[in-house]
């Protein structure tokens, strides 16, 4: 036989309904974790941006974290093992959300089980920039160069499995050349290499090129989205050459799986606002960066069709981190 708790005894004793459970405080009622899985650069900034604005109107702190390694999937990881409580949430991209998935045969986290999209924030196109002492002065110029000389030049990226090594992937693909991939730590060595005509080409974001582009160190023959760059609308795209080109480097938020959906909603509708907030938009527009803010179901269909677009790619191609 239980015996009351004194909660009930004080109850009876005072001619008293049971008194109620202590209730919740609502969400959110401590600071939340964003977990950005690189170091330093533009995934950096989107995160800090959206989510400066988004803690204004949670009135709570958004701390944010940068766990890097494994081309974003230790931070990944991380994000999809935390308390699904709302305290805890990621920056995914391409290369985390998408292409990973597709090289790296073991992989710590299913992108479909383990994570509850949130929304795209942001895309934006690579560019195929070249050395100033390449002949070629456009994309149609460039394909014959290469198929003149198949296997003789190489590209650099910004690493293996990367969106712009699979970026320069698709290129080959549909264009029929062969050029070798020459990877570096990162993109602030590939420009340096392209500045000095250590290396006659690249891929890379046309946020890290461009800025260089303009002080004349190289030149970029095209943008690889299908419409022109506001950033550059002066710039050609690829697929003006290339019908179907595309390729985009894009950034977005993820929780772990079992987060309530109305924290999901609510997380969502923050994002958006800051997406549409002036001084975040006109930030994106000098990066070149293009907002997005679509529904948690347009974002989770848009990465399953990612998924499996950039793991043909990379089966064709060969690549694996394996």
């Amino acid at each position: 036989m239980h015996r009351p708790t004194r909660r009930l005894v004080l109850a009876a004793t005072l001619g008293l309904a049971a008194l109620p459970a202590r209730a919740e405080a609502p969400w959110p009622n401590q600071p939340i974790r964003l977990i950005v899985p690189f170091s330093a650069g533009v995934s950096d900034t989107i995160a800090r941006l959206v989510g400066t604005e988004m803690s204004k109107s949670l009135g709570q702190p958004i701390v944010v974290e940068n766990k890097a390694g494994a081309g974003g999937n230790i931070g990944s990881d991380a994000c999809a093992r935390a308390t699904p409580d709302g305290t805890t949430f990621c920056l995914g991209t391409i290369s985390s959300h998408a292409i990973n998935p597709a090289i790296t045969p073991r992989m710590p986290y299913d992108v479909a089980r383990d994570f509850a999209p949130i929304t795209q924030l942001a895309s934006q196109p690579n560019a195929i920039a070249v050395a100033n002492d390449l002949p070629a002065k456009s994309i149609p110029e460039l394909v014959a160069f290469l198929k003149r000389k198949p296997g003789e030049l190489a590209f650099g990226t910004s690493g293996v499995g990367t969106s712009v090594h699979l970026a320069g992937a698709l290129f080959m693909q549909m264009t029929g050349t062969r050029i070798e991939h020459v990877p570096y730590r990162g993109s602030g060595q590939v420009t340096t290499a392209l500045m000095t005509g250590e290396l006659p080409m690249a891929f890379d974001n046309l946020s890290s090129v461009l800025p260089f582009a303009r002080e004349g160190k190289f030149r970029i023959l095209g943008v690889t989205s299908l419409q022109r760059s506001p950033a550059a609308p002066e710039i050609p795209t690829v697929a003006e050459s290339v019908p179907g080109f595309e390729s985009l480097s894009w950034h977005g938020f993820f929780a772990p799986a079992k987060v309530p959906p109305a924290i999901i909603a609510r997380l969502h509708d923050e994002a958006v606002a800051a997406l549409q907030n002036p001084a975040v938009a006109q930030r994106f527009r000098e990066l070149g960066i293009t907002p997005v803010g679509n529904t948690p179901e347009e974002f989770r269909a848009f990465v399953a069709g990612e998924t499996a677009r950039w793991g043909e790619v990379a089966r064709r191609a060969n690549i694996s981190l394996d």
